[in-house]
């Protein structure tokens, strides 16, 4: 009896949870990554899976900051280096420090891309609540580079479009 309480009790909760996820407005919730010591917002609804660092096959002929392929759940996904891509750092083989903590996202198959971004460390789950829009600072930014945001440790996260990621003139240019 008591395990039914229970139960009907986290399914209550997990109701109001999801009713509230749905109610607060796009692109309020992100992911929260670094790279290169960077933080790096990714919204909800372009993320996908979080892996950790597996096997990743090298590709010739491609980009320094194209990592490789890897199979993440019986697919293969193209595999960036995010902080290599953004040149933060010049190429995978100077992360090989970091591999630890590093993780694999692969981003939502809604965007129409099996892509998955290297990056160093998973730094939570941000809202909007938590976070607060930092005015332009009119330097120029790539068009994926959506909005800047200060948390409460003032701190700038800099949020990261995937859809426009994949997009992107550099990102579409994989092949050297």
């Amino acid at each position: 009896m008591a395990n039914r309480e229970a139960l009907r009790d986290l399914q209550s909760r997990l109701a109001q949870r999801l009713s509230a996820v749905r109610t607060e407005a796009p692109g309020s919730s992100w992911l929260a990554i670094e790279c290169a010591g960077v933080g790096l917002l990714v919204p909800l609804a372009g993320a996908g899976e979080i892996f950790p660092l597996g096997t990743i096959a090298s590709v010739p002929h491609t980009r320094p900051w194209f990592a490789g392929v890897a199979n993440l759940r019986g697919g293969l996904h193209g595999v960036v280096d995010l902080a290599a891509f953004l040149g933060l750092r010049p190429t995978q083989a100077a992360a090989e420090g970091v591999r630890e903590q590093a993780r694999l996202l692969a981003l939502n198959p809604v965007i129409g891309s099996h892509v998955a971004l290297l990056f160093e460390r998973l730094a939570g789950l941000r809202t909007a609540a938590q976070l607060q829009r930092e005015d332009d600072d009119e330097v120029s930014r790539p068009s994926f580079a959506t909005g800047r945001w200060r948390d409460d440790r003032q701190r700038v996260w800099q949020e990261i479009d995937p859809a426009a990621l994949v997009q992107h003139e550099q990102f579409l240019g994989i092949a050297r």
